[in-house]
């Protein structure tokens, strides 16, 4: 009922025409989240920008939180909308893109889940993954908004790297995928 409530004061952002019940659960949080299409990769290439890309499913545990600690707030909101591009995928709907980015979660972790994070240029190369981030950094674990900032300032101080890392990984996923 709270969070009812909490719908009808607040503005809905893109994934409100929806069909994917997991992108509908997305549609009031104050990140300005797009769904996995064109637009958005246009608009992150026009504005120089790299992708966040969180994909989920509506009875995932950890998806929950993290949006309730980080997706819900707004200042992390704020951080999210000033540096990235923001896609949320239900990964029931578009398995397709959950196999390939959680395969690349899986090479370069050792490990993967849900939410699945990803950090993308604007050709959809990734060059950092990751699962759940708590919100703080805390435990030895970076925390979300510590992860915000210092993919921010790599973005704008580092992109030769960020390159030749998006490259390099997307080359051994395709590597990965002809050994089969």
């Amino acid at each position: 009922m709270e969070k009812e409530e909490n719908m009808n004061k607040k503005k809905p952002n893109r994934l409100i025409n929806e069909k994917s019940p997991y992108l509908l659960q997305h549609a009031y949080n104050p990140v300005d989240w797009h769904a996995w299409n064109d637009e958005a990769f246009e608009l992150a290439k026009k504005n120089d920008k790299p992708i966040f890309l969180s994909i989920g499913y509506s009875t995932c545990h950890w998806c929950h939180v993290m949006e309730h600690e980080s997706f819900e707030d707004e200042e992390v909101a704020k951080l999210m909308n000033e540096v990235f591009v923001s896609i949320k995928v239900d990964r029931e709907e578009r398995p397709d893109i959950d196999h390939i980015y959680m395969t690349v979660c899986q090479i370069m972790t050792g490990h993967g889940g849900w939410p699945l994070t990803a950090i993308l240029d604007h050709n959809k190369k990734p060059f950092f993954t990751g699962t759940y981030f708590p919100k703080e950094s805390k435990y030895g674990r970076i925390g979300f908004v510590d992860l915000i900032k210092q993919i921010d300032e790599a973005w704008k101080n580092k992109r030769d790297q960020i390159n030749r890392s998006a490259d390099s990984i997307t080359q051994h996923l395709v590597n990965y995928s002809n050994s089969f």
